[in-house]
């Protein structure tokens, strides 16, 4: 009680403005020696406040030095913060955390939340950094990493702090009053090789067949014609290959008119009835076009009956489908379906609005090695300058050029008219839809909201892969699990050594490539084609794919995965072609897509084990068998034999067959043709053979085959349909 007195003696001292001892340190000296003499438990109850006291007497501020307050006025009192540390750090973490995102919460690496998975039982399919863990688990391992779990909810955006849609979007109807006759977009489409790009060659007078290689159309090509009777009529060239599906589907998409071309002596076939259910599904008038009309084979009439089995109703049978019977290569017949196109503009009543902000679609997108990327659209709204900002997929343009079908330039174009616009930063995807905007400004937001939307899908969907993935990955797990248990033992952990499966897997064949198109249209008809690749032969990996010519960065990726570079229609620079003879990697250059295939079918068969065949040289019968014995005063069995069927050798190997069943196979010790021991015997002559293991007995009627082990190549199960 001494040292509490003196304590609240000091206390009192300074607060009544009469200052601190003069030596204070003789103060605490005898402080120190209360609480030495301290012996009672009522001075250990009040020790710790003493100590409270003692801290406070040197740390008490000048304002406290002054006057007293009046009697009766409350004394405002600091409350005592306490800084009560558990010596635990805490771990804010949610449910359902990825590992990454748990090893980004506890502040530590992905492998130390794999080592201590493995302490926790029941994560062995816990396997990769996008797996979600359980609410128990996360609880286990951030306990088991020194940390205490504050479980809190997913952060959300609030309301008031939402991103705005400043997406860019088609404008409402325009004014019937601003409206002009504007030209019909017209589609060819039909069979590969029925004359599509011979009759629209016919049609603008030019060559576009000697352009094509190997004869067909591999591009979607877009171009304007003017008639004789002074009608323009805007012309989709689609490829008819079966390859090109997506293309003749983007075709029918931006007409007015399609046009079907039938060959007169093949008739329908399998393109041809998917333009038709093209245009049924797209709801565009159809014109058949009847070609190759001068050819000796022809038959039109049976061309007619075949349309009419798919439910094609030409006028002549009471439908509203005109049919034209015409020559491309002969020009006959082609003013009579220019007036039917013409007819059919007509009765449609085709207007466009010249004075709105410009709508167009992507036809085609190129990469130009000397001018940059180049994109083919069809405008079908608004009139199109120079200067004007576009915005097309995720792609913007400020328009620099314009190029007609024949590469001249242009100063403005009218809806319904084709061009090739110059001016985009990144390239567009085929059958993007093109908008125009008012600045740079709102095109980058517009660019941005998409870029944020596309993100947005694609983890949506990214996320239903990885559930659908690990539903899928539970059933086999748990159903291999009961199997292991049930013989008695557990499977090792995927995080420790490799197991023999894992082994096994890393040795199959593997074929990496890389492919660069001229065009979007192009990559995207091989990748397509490339999706039907089913076998397990070999593994199919696509390193990388683009559009534009072949760069350096892409030969060092091959050579960093060890494989291929396949060229479609593209350019090898001399300074590339020069790095991948150095760096050891193939470019294969292709302009027609099934030769292309095929190149790529031989690759992977090169890719392929050799298999080992067994080739028979010969046959011998067994007819009596003799027990010799040799130097070695050990017994052994001697067949004699009659060779049946070519020749017995000893530098091949044999196999001795009883019943149908193979008894040995190894090779001939001693063939002996009378008391001569010979290399080979041929048929219809008789031998001995005696065989390396003395302890095959020969039966009569035995047959011995000598055979040769032969390296055949193998060839993968996949046909990509050419």
């Amino acid at each position: 009680m001494a040292s509490w007195c003196l304590i609240s003696g000091l206390i009192r001292r300074l607060k009544c403005g009469r200052g601190p001892p003069d030596n204070p340190l003789k103060v605490l000296a005898s402080m120190r020696d209360g609480f030495a003499n301290v012996a009672s438990q009522r001075d250990l109850v009040y020790a710790p406040r003493m100590s409270y006291m003692m801290t406070r007497l040197f740390h008490v501020s000048r304002n406290d030095c002054g006057k007293r307050k009046p009697k009766g006025t409350q004394q405002k009192r600091n409350p005592l913060k306490m800084n009560k540390k558990s010596g635990l750090e805490r771990a804010t973490v949610h449910n359902e955390m990825t590992i990454i995102e748990l090893s980004q919460a506890l502040k530590k690496s992905t492998d130390h939340v794999y080592e201590v998975l493995m302490s926790v039982p029941n994560t062995d399919d816990y396997d990769h950094d996008e797996a979600v863990l359980d609410r128990a688990t996360i609880t286990n391992v951030v306990k088991r990493s020194g940390m205490i779990p504050e479980f809190v909810g997913r952060k959300e955006k609030k309301s008031g702090t939402e991103s705005q849609n400043k997406d860019v979007v088609r404008q409402p109807a325009p004014d019937p009053d601003v409206l002009v006759k504007r030209p019909a977009v017209v589609t060819i489409m039909g069979h590969v090789d029925h004359g599509k790009t011979t009759l629209l060659d016919r049609l603008r007078n030019s060559n576009i067949v000697d352009r094509e290689f190997g004869g067909i159309t591999q591009h979607i090509g877009a171009f304007l014609v003017t008639l004789e009777s002074g009608e323009s009529i805007c012309f989709l060239d689609t490829p008819g290959h079966a390859a090109f599906s997506a293309m003749r589907s983007r075709g029918a998409h931006l007409t007015d008119i399609i046009v079907l071309v039938v060959a007169a002596d093949d008739g329908v076939m399998q393109q041809t009835l998917e333009s038709i259910q093209l245009a049924k599904s797209t709801g565009v008038p159809l014109i058949v076009a009847i070609n190759k009309i001068d050819k000796n084979n022809a038959d039109v009439e049976r061309a007619k009956n075949m349309l009419l089995e798919h439910q094609i109703m030409l006028e002549e049978f009471g439908g509203d489908v005109q049919a034209v019977p015409i020559s491309a290569l002969q020009g006959t017949n082609l003013l009579e379906l220019q007036e039917a196109i013409v007819t059919q503009a007509e009765l449609m009543s085709l207007r466009g609005d010249p004075v709105g902000l410009v709508e167009g679609s992507v036809v085609e997108a190129r990469l130009d090695s000397k001018r940059g990327r180049l994109v083919t659209a069809v405008i079908q709204r608004g009139t199109l300058k120079r200067g004007d900002i576009l915005v097309a997929g995720t792609a913007m343009a400020k328009v620099r050029g314009m190029f007609d079908d024949l590469n001249q330039p242009v100063q403005q174009v009218l809806p319904g008219n084709p061009v090739e616009i110059l001016g985009f930063k990144e390239t567009p995807s085929a059958g993007d839809e093109i908008l125009q905007v008012a600045s740079e400004s709102e095109a980058k937001s517009a660019l941005a909201w998409r870029h944020a939307q596309q993100m947005l899908r694609k983890q949506e969907e990214d996320s239903m892969v990885i559930s659908e993935k690990r539903e899928e990955h539970h059933k086999d797990y748990h159903a291999q699990l009961v199997a292991r248990r049930e013989a008695g033992f557990y499977r090792q952990r995927r995080r420790g050594l490799r197991t023999s499966e894992q082994q096994e897997e890393s040795d199959d064949p593997q074929f990496s490539l890389i492919l660069k198109g001229d065009v979007d249209g192009s990559v995207e008809a091989i990748l397509d084609t490339l999706d039907t690749y089913r076998s397990k032969k070999c593994r199919l990996d696509i390193i990388h794919f683009g559009v534009g010519n072949i760069t350096e960065s892409d030969v060092e990726m091959a050579s960093a995965f060890k494989g291929e570079i396949y060229a479609f229609n593209v350019e090898v620079p001399s300074k590339v072609m020069e790095l991948a003879k150095g760096k050891g990697v193939k470019i294969r250059q292709h302009n027609v897509i099934y030769r292309l295939f095929d190149d790529l079918k031989e690759g992977i068969n090169a890719k392929l084990p050799k298999l080992q065949e067994d080739v028979v040289i010969g046959e011998a019968k067994v007819l009596q068998v003799f027990q010799v014995t040799l130097p070695n005063k050990k017994r052994t069995f001697v067949a004699g034999c009659r060779c049946t069927h070519g020749n017995l050798s000893k530098k091949f190997g044999v196999k001795v067959l009883r019943n149908d069943e193979t008894i040995y196979e190894g090779q001939i010790l001693s063939l002996k043709h009378f008391k001569d021991e010979v290399d080979s015997i041929k048929k219809e002559q008789e031998c001995g053979v005696s065989l390396d293991d003395p302890d095959i007995v020969f039966q009569p009627q035995d047959q011995i085959i000598s055979f040769e082990v032969k390296d055949i190549d193998q060839e993968i199960d996949w046909d990509p349909g050419f």
